[in-house]
């Protein structure tokens, strides 16, 4: 029989997640089926110039790594479970904090779950004659399955992720080499090209539209590499490799995603590319590899980005409940969330976190999910890395074993890079944008029922255990 140390209750997180885990989750949780289609958007966004297309997948990257770099100085100077929700609430105030973590709940975490499940079914409905509702039964299924995986330790859930790594790799790679070294078209790779309809030269301000406009399209391929510092608490050594996994990830995601988008456009002839886009035909490394091998080509990259998805829905079952079991650690949420089972795992959180997502699931599209997801994300991630700046002025005594290459001049052109990304999407898509900020104000008044259920008292993150 447990003791009552392994109660519900009284259990602890425990530390047993190495680099090549750190790796595999930011990895894991970023190659998921954006790849495979968000070409489409980001070459539509481009007036169809696949040399600015490839030039924009560059900028995503070297965008995304220098948030994950500011990323990697708060994960190191503070290690601890929760993440963002916990840097926001130090940094700023504890509203900020929570806004994050409920938002999350609402939409950005659990919508994720929610539109990674629906993405792993949607390739097959027309294979096999799915109805909408047999998409979404399936997608409810594959959520319970990697519910049950994440209950039973974050050890074995760990253990998947590392498997569905390795293996979303498999295809990626095999249609880049092929693609690359043996595609016979030349594609048109001068950026210029984009502005080639509009008959004269756009100036810096249009060019920066269009650049930042195609650009955020490609961010939600490469969001993921926020997670890590979620489940910093559970890493065996996070001040070392909290930084490394982080750099070696998105470092090779960025190469592999441009050299993807390049392979397309080496099989693919750009007016078949433009046709296939017009007709809602967006999944374009599907067909290069079934144009490369034929329809054995086709079902390896099927199964493989099903792989990637189903995985990456393993590391956000991993990783998400962190915050909440954080939040209710502090006093703003559920307290029932906030214990730990004698497996060592949140496994209310856990649940709460699925049980949202199957909500999520049952009452929305997928495109109606990835539309609300990225707007959010972006701001609140835009807050945590203006946090670095903050966190170096309040808190100069933290130890800090990691500090941003380049020290503040990076970090201020990395916040101008994001800042002027949102502001240039809210300006060209107002009505979405709109719709992720009304999602972050619901969650203020919520903010303050926590707070007097709370007795008042505001979110304390040391009471996180860690």
């Amino acid at each position: 029989m447990e003791n009552k140390q392994n109660s519900m209750s009284g259990g602890h997180l425990r530390k047993e997640l190495g680099l090549f885990s750190g790796v595999s989750l930011v990895a894991g949780m970023t190659i998921g089926s954006g790849i495979y289609y968000l070409g489409s958007y980001v070459l539509e966004r481009c007036n169809m110039s696949m040399g600015m297309a490839l030039l924009c997948w560059l900028i995503g990257g070297a965008v995304s790594i220098l948030g994950g770099l500011c990323f990697a100085e708060l994960g190191a100077e503070m290690p601890v479970t929760g993440g963002l929700t916990t840097y926001l609430s130090k940094a700023y105030h504890p509203m900020l904090g929570f806004v994050n973590g409920f938002s999350g709940f609402l939409l950005t975490c659990s919508g994720s779950i929610a539109a990674l499940s629906l993405a792993a079914v949607t390739p097959f409905a027309e294979e096999f004659g799915l109805s909408d509702g047999a998409v979404k039964l399936i997608a409810v299924g594959i959520i319970v399955l990697f519910t049950g995986v994440n209950l039973r330790g974050v050890k074995i859930a760990a253990a998947v992720q590392n498997f569905s790594m390795v293996a979303r790799i498999v295809p990626l790679v095999l249609v880049i080499f092929v693609g690359v070294f043996f595609g016979s078209q030349s594609p048109e790779l001068n950026p210029g090209t984009a502005f080639a309809a509009q008959g004269a030269s756009p100036g810096i301000s249009g060019a920066i539209k269009l650049i930042g406009y195609a650009t955020f399209a490609s961010l939600w391929a490469y969001e993921g590499w926020t997670n890590l510092n979620t489940v910093a608490g559970e890493m065996k050594k996070p001040r070392r490799d909290i930084p490394l996994a982080i750099i070696i990830s998105m470092g090779a995601i960025t190469l592999i995603y441009t050299l993807f988008n390049l392979a397309i456009y080496r099989v693919i002839p750009a007016p078949e590319v433009n046709s296939m886009i017009a007709r809602g035909d967006i999944y374009l490394g599907t067909e290069t590899a079934y144009r490369i091998l034929g329809g054995l080509g086709k079902w390896v990259v099927l199964v493989g980005m099903t792989i990637g998805i189903i995985g990456t829905v393993n590391g956000d079952c991993l990783v998400f409940p962190r915050t909440y079991y954080a939040m209710a650690r502090g006093g703003y949420f559920f307290k029932g969330l906030g214990d730990v089972n004698a497996r060592g795992v949140p496994a209310k959180a856990i649940l709460a976190s699925s049980a949202m997502s199957i909500v999520l699931v049952l009452f929305n599209s997928l495109q109606s999910l990835t539309d609300w997801l990225i707007t959010v994300s972006a701001l609140i991630n835009l807050l945590a890395i203006i946090a670095v700046l903050v966190f170096r002025c309040r808190f100069p005594e933290l130890e800090r074993p990691y500090k941003v290459w380049g020290g503040v001049p990076v970090i201020v052109l990395t916040v101008i890079c994001f800042l002027v990304l949102l502001v240039n999407n809210f300006v060209s898509d107002p009505v979405t944008s709109l719709k992720g900020l009304a999602i972050i104000l619901v969650c203020i008044p919520v903010y303050f029922v926590f707070r007097r259920l709370n007795g008042g008292v505001e979110y304390d993150t040391d009471k996180i255990d860690n």
